[in-house]
């Protein structure tokens, strides 16, 4: 936890927090914390800045914050990344997020397994944890926008094309001879596909909405590898 995020609701005064569970946890045993020891904090969906541990007791930590700087730039990603299985899903997530993207959209595919689709990791609640630890990796406040669907084609056909333009759309397909040139700091939607790719009637569809296939090298990744692995690529140099 390289910040401690905060929600309104911890505020007790103007610039006063006071925090109880996970947070105070992990602040008196991980930063073994004391009165007077600063620490790295942030708003959600606000600024960062400073917290000064003021009291310290069984159940609870007060701290006094400024908050002064503004959060890390975002990475002008939208993301659209076929739904990973749910052992893979928390740690592309959390990843995700940390690399700045605040756009994502969890697509299906045909190589996409239907009772991916019913696990409990994809409650609102469970998407929500996994957002926030990948934002107090990264010292990040703002939350990603998390969009569910579930059905391919209704999706490309009527929501893609609005949604990239004006981006450079880039597929990843491992049987692509096609390179693309990553260009940080370019607005680019990015698909990324299940465990093997798209199949090629989904590269067809995403190329007529004028996305480019690319291939990442002659390397077959794992999701949860190729998507932090990609996204880097396009990190402001």
């Amino acid at each position: 936890m390289n910040l401690i995020l905060l929600n309104p609701n911890d505020f007790i005064a103007e610039d006063r927090v006071r925090l109880r569970g996970r947070r105070f946890n992990h602040i008196s045993t991980i930063h073994r914390a004391e009165p007077d020891s600063q620490l790295r904090v942030g708003l959600l969906n606000g600024k960062t800045g400073n917290g000064l541990i003021t009291q310290i007791e069984p159940d609870f930590i007060e701290l006094t914050v400024m908050l002064t700087q503004p959060p890390p730039e975002k990475l002008p990603v939208t993301l659209l990344l076929a739904l990973p299985r749910p052992k893979m899903l928390k740690r592309v997530m959390q990843s995700v997020t940390s690399l700045g993207v605040k756009q994502i959209y969890l697509i299906n595919s045909y190589r996409v397994e239907k009772s991916f689709w019913s696990s409990p990791l994809l409650q609102s609640d469970n998407l929500h944890e996994q957002l926030l630890l990948g934002l107090e990796q990264a010292r990040d406040t703002i939350l990603p926008e998390v969009h569910l669907r579930q059905r391919f084609k209704p999706f490309v056909e009527d929501e893609l094309p609005e949604l990239c333009e004006g981006t450079k759309a880039l597929v990843a397909h491992p049987a692509s001879e096609k390179n693309a040139l990553l260009e940080p700091n370019q607005p680019t939607t990015l698909a990324i596909g299940p465990e093997g790719g798209f199949i090629p009637y989904e590269v067809d569809k995403l190329a007529a909405c004028g996305f480019t296939p690319f291939s990442f090298g002659e390397r077959i990744l794992r999701v949860e590898t190729a998507v932090p692995a990609i996204l880097s690529r396009l990190l402001p140099i």
